[in-house]
């Protein structure tokens, strides 16, 4: 089970938290450079994944019951604990099969087009969780691609 605090302190963010955000930065900057598109689309979905993780880290602490409840995934955790966060969760959850099929090696589960708006909705959601974590957002993709255009 897992007790929701109302909000993270910035200044006393767990460790697992600053490591989620680096791993989703790290799964990011991976997607953005990736030729192939399954691998492409894969990589922005953990990096959202892996930026819905920090978020939790943060705002819940497990807590020890009896009662076992049935697992649920991170994006249903995420509407919980961060419900200003739900429309994200949902966008993302509703990806999650097309991540599998591309990490399964399928060439037809996703097209160039929506694996990079992918990344650029992966890009827009680290920094959300940045911002709602009181930290300042990494430099966008946005902002890259105008140094580098």
């Amino acid at each position: 089970m897992t007790q929701v605090t109302t909000e993270a302190v910035p200044g006393f963010l767990p460790a697992t938290t600053h490591a989620y955000l680096l791993r989703s930065a790290g799964s990011l900057a991976e997607a953005m450079e990736a030729d192939d598109v399954a691998t492409r689309y894969a990589c922005a979905h953990v990096a959202a994944l892996q930026a819905a993780a920090a978020l939790l880290a943060a705002r819940s602490t497990p807590t020890l019951t009896a009662r076992r409840r049935p697992q649920r995934n991170a994006w249903v955790l995420l509407s919980e604990v961060a419900p200003e966060l739900a429309d994200w969760a949902t966008f993302f959850a509703a990806g999650a099969a097309k991540r599998a099929a591309a990490e399964a090696g399928s060439i037809r589960a996703v097209s160039r087009a929506e694996a990079d708006q992918l990344v650029r909705d992966a890009d827009r959601f680290l920094a959300v969780v940045e911002q709602s974590l009181g930290l300042v957002p990494h430099a966008s993709l946005a902002a890259h691609d105008r140094r580098v255009g």
